[in-house]
């Protein structure tokens, strides 16, 4: 196992009824690396998330989680990531605290382990306050950041956020944003954020462009810029998504 890789994803292809939704994509996350996942609608994000999750199955490709492959070792590797989906998958009628408990449960953690890593986590999301309130009385960035709260309970390695951003207001975006950029950069985690929204890299940030089901960029801020001899990772995308037969 290479410990020194938290996500590998290698060779890896999927097709729906015979189109191509992923052609052999191949792109590997280190610990403490933020990734952002570009694509426009259709790229093949979803279908990639699918696959990592163990949502769907594919035979073409390889997917391994901190060394540990995702077929093989379904559940060490599982045991491994924490993920927030688009779409909220939090239950409006219980409390937070009753939510993140049921996940930790899930997790076999003891009561007390469990108390300890709810704290830890909602305090430094700013929600230990709200505990007790029901999941439907929270706005939007407030339920995205218990979202982000539950994915971390289990102190995974690698984080997976689906376009955790869409529909929140600028304040609770770029709160989310900081956050876990603050995660890679301080706690070692290894990041795979979906995203279409440009303003949500950072310079230091690795970035993978996909496009049709294809990679068509794999590398620093810097390296994609250099590569399509761009200035601005906006203009970057672009040439890599739309301006093709320019």
């Amino acid at each position: 196992m290479n410990a020194s890789i938290a996500l590998s994803v290698e060779d890896l292809s999927f097709s729906y009824s015979g189109k191509k939704a992923l052609d052999h994509v191949n792109f590997a996350i280190r610990p403490g690396e933020c990734t952002l996942l570009l694509g426009p609608n259709g790229a093949g994000k979803s279908t990639l998330f699918a696959l990592i999750t163990r949502l769907y199955d594919t035979r073409d490709g390889h997917i391994q989680l901190c060394g540990y492959d995702i077929k093989q070792q379904t559940r060490k590797a599982l045991a491994k990531l924490g993920i927030v989906f688009q779409q909220t998958t939090l239950d409006m009628d219980l409390t937070v605290m009753q939510n993140l408990n049921y996940h930790a449960a899930l997790y076999g953690m003891s009561r007390k382990q469990a108390n300890k890593n709810i704290q830890q986590e909602l305090e430094r999301l700013a929600m230990y306050e709200r505990r007790f309130e029901k999941v439907r009385q929270l706005n939007g960035g407030h339920k995205r950041r218990v979202e982000i709260a539950r994915a971390l309970l289990h102190k995974p390695s690698l984080l997976l956020l689906d376009e955790p951003t869409v529909g929140l207001d600028v304040p609770s975006r770029l709160a989310i944003v900081e956050y876990v950029h603050h995660l890679a950069d301080h706690e070692d985690m290894a990041v795979l954020w979906a995203s279409h929204l440009i303003d949500e890299i950072y310079p230091d940030d690795h970035v993978v462009v996909l496009h049709k089901g294809q990679v068509k960029a794999n590398g620093t801020v810097d390296d994609v810029l250099k590569s399509t001899g761009t200035a601005a990772i906006k203009e970057a995308f672009y040439h890599l998504t739309q301006g093709e037969s320019a």
